[in-house]
């Protein structure tokens, strides 16, 4: 539960990143939910996609509002209740993909540095990494919506 709401919150700063990444998520839990017919998780699936929806009217770059730690730690807390209550908790290493690789990428980082004094990433979370890298936040936010969304279908399909 702790891992699963820190990473989205870890996932969270870039404008749109956390959000987007999230009702992803949120919107696959939701389909497996109704594939198995617990609809009391579908629909609080579906309300928090459409919370998001609403919230990235504001929060696509430039962002006029932020979420802040309440909202990603909502968000993330909502993701691993909906996987619990399915009984999926192992699921959430496929759908989640981005807030794993996130956390992770942190998790090295500190371990390489204590260790070495050297960094593996140039910052992280790795969506800081990848925007020292050039990326422009649009990019990134694409780009880790697009491999969310390739692993959620794959979740879908395996479930």
């Amino acid at each position: 539960m702790l891992a699963g709401t820190n990473a989205v919150n870890l996932t969270d700063g870039i404008d749109g990143l956390a959000s987007s990444v999230s009702m992803i998520i949120i919107a696959a839990l939701s389909i497996i939910a109704l594939n198995y017919g617990v609809y009391e998780i579908a629909t609080l699936g579906f309300i928090l996609c459409g919370a998001c929806l609403g919230f990235l009217i504001f929060n696509l770059h430039p962002a006029k509002i932020f979420m802040g730690d309440t909202g990603s730690l909502l968000l993330g807390g909502s993701i691993v209740v909906m996987a619990l209550y399915l009984k999926m908790p192992l699921i959430l290493l496929v759908v989640a993909i981005i807030p794993v690789l996130e956390t992770i990428s942190v998790i090295l980082q500190v371990m390489y540095f204590k260790k070495t004094g050297n960094r593996i990433f140039k910052m992280t979370p790795l969506h800081h990494h990848f925007e020292l890298s050039g990326w422009k936040e649009g990019k990134i936010v694409s780009v880790f919506c697009v491999i969310t969304l390739v692993f959620c279908i794959i979740a879908i399909l395996l479930v």
